[in-house]
């Protein structure tokens, strides 16, 4: 009897050990679980053109990559403001419906601001002059300067700043018409087969197509205007804009915009 019960008082006393060893266990592994949460990056769609050398375009070895100054700068900006970037591409005249309809964040095209955009979206800090040069066929010997366009036919980029100008001229009467197209390439095609004897075009953007393709087109005039290039995201986005603005003036001020100039210009 006495056996017994102290078999009985043994194993109760081992079933109690077994119980707070598991309570200790549980409070142990319940204390090693650290409440960790991760930080979200917040990634931002992007809207070019990548037909707008040295500004955006397709690398050559891999024409779904867009390279170029814009691509660079927006890189090394969301790098120090700590968010993504995914690009899309779109033509030229259609970021800004695209901006204001949500399809994409901001507008990374060497768009100039302009007085009638800002009226549809909210701009950057500049980042670079860019002005309006005049140029012609290589061959024309007609244009020498803005004097010489008298009832010429101007080949401009839909959307740009370019085909502002030339609209300008055309209500003035200085010039007889004005053709539209979508890329660069297309505009320089155009006047060298006579379809249009000048192009007003971005002056950063026709060097740069001068120095690929020498020979081809020469600049008469590169002060036509002056201009300056922005960011552009949705109308009242003050807090990306913010971002943009203070990445834009610490790239600037630890040397790595200058670095992207060099590469580029």
């Amino acid at each position: 009897m006495k056996k017994s019960f102290s078999f009985l008082l043994i194993g109760i006393l081992m079933i109690g050990l077994v119980a707070v060893s598991g309570c200790a266990d549980s409070t142990g592994e319940t204390n090693k679980v650290e409440d960790v949460t991760e930080e979200v990056v917040p990634t931002y769609v992007v809207g070019t053109e990548p037909y707008f050398p040295p500004f955006e375009y397709a690398d050559e070895n891999n024409s779904n990559d867009i390279i170029g100054f814009d691509v660079d700068l927006i890189n090394a900006i969301a790098a120090d403001q700590g968010f993504n970037v995914e690009w899309k591409d779109l033509e030229f005249d259609a970021l800004i419906p695209a901006l204001q309809s949500g399809q994409i964040d901001i507008i990374v095209s060497g768009m100039t601001i302009t007085e009638e955009r800002e009226g549809s979206v909210d701009f950057s800090d500049p980042y670079i002059n860019a002005g309006l040069s005049l140029a012609v066929a290589a061959d024309n010997e007609d244009i020498k300067s803005m004097a010489d366009i008298q009832g010429k036919v101007a080949v401009v980029q839909q959307g740009s700043t370019g085909a502002l100008k030339a609209d300008e001229l055309k209500e003035e009467g200085i010039i007889s018409e004005v053709i539209y197209l979508a890329h660069v390439s297309d505009i320089v095609m155009s006047i060298q087969n006579g379809r249009g004897d000048f192009m007003i075009n971005d002056l950063p953007v026709t060097k740069s197509f001068m120095v690929q393709n020498p020979g081809v087109i020469k600049i008469v005039d590169d002060q036509v205007q002056s201009d300056s290039y922005g960011f552009a995201v949705k109308t009242g986005n003050t807090e990306l804009l913010d971002m943009l603005n203070t990445g834009l003036a610490n790239v600037q001020a630890d040397g790595t915009y200058d670095q992207i100039m060099e590469t580029y210009f």
